[in-house]
């Protein structure tokens, strides 16, 4: 169970935004789109697919280091607020109420909190940063998969997040976030994978609450 909690209890500070410069149109009929422009592009389009999410709710795999797996459900609304409910086997839950982001281990009766920019999910949390300043393209080498590597290389202690899109014209934004991948500073690998994508569920604000294992009354927080 502790390989389990292992990508939470070990903060990866990623940083990703989508106040992205404007690409110069392609109005002239002889334009030939360079790698450069194109992975720009690519960049823009994914932080709007990231920006265009409103609610979404999608089943995940999450694997560690050592191949041990576990899966859940995860539900996305913005601004900012994420839950990860696992599998009744695993007790933990990470959530997020718009400002901070908790792990909850109901075996030990333990709480972590931390601020939504300093989280491993902040990359999902809140694209609204410079992505081109920290964001590169890898070649996937098949033009419907866009990859994008983020990290500080100021800041390699941060770690970085690999995430993988592919190209559905039903997802919003024309991306649709498949998986990615968190690699701490001492090289532990994390990668959540994501299948059933349902856009625009109806998600109460209540779904981002928990119970504190802490307290005897067990009050929602």
């Amino acid at each position: 169970m502790n390989i389990l909690r292992h990508i939470f209890r070990q903060p990866v500070r990623v940083i990703i935004g989508a106040a992205l410069a404007i690409v110069v149109p392609t109005t002239a009929a002889t334009f030939v789109a360079t790698p450069a422009i194109a992975a720009e592009g690519d960049l823009e389009r994914a932080a709007g697919a990231l920006r265009a999410v409103a609610t979404m709710q999608a089943d995940f795999t999450q694997t560690d280091r050592l191949g041990q797996t576990a899966t859940g459900i995860m539900t996305l609304k913005r601004p900012g607020k994420i839950r990860f409910e696992y599998e009744k086997s695993v007790p933990l839950l990470v959530v997020s109420n718009g400002r901070s982001l908790y792990l909850v281990d109901y075996e030990v009766k333990q709480v972590q909190r931390w601020p939504i920019k300093n989280s491993p999910l902040g990359v999902l949390l809140d694209p609204n940063r410079d992505i081109k300043r920290y964001g590169k393209l890898i070649p996937t080498g098949n033009p419907d998969v866009v990859s994008i590597e983020v990290r500080d290389p100021k800041r390699p202690e941060f770690g970085r997040i690999t995430m993988v899109f592919i190209r559905n014209a039903t997802a919003p934004g024309g991306l649709q976030l498949t998986n990615w991948v968190a690699l701490d500073a001492q090289n532990n690998r994390t990668t959540v994978r994501l299948r059933n994508h349902r856009y625009g569920v109806a998600v109460a604000d209540s779904a981002f609450k928990f119970n504190d294992p802490r307290r005897t009354s067990r009050r929602p927080r």
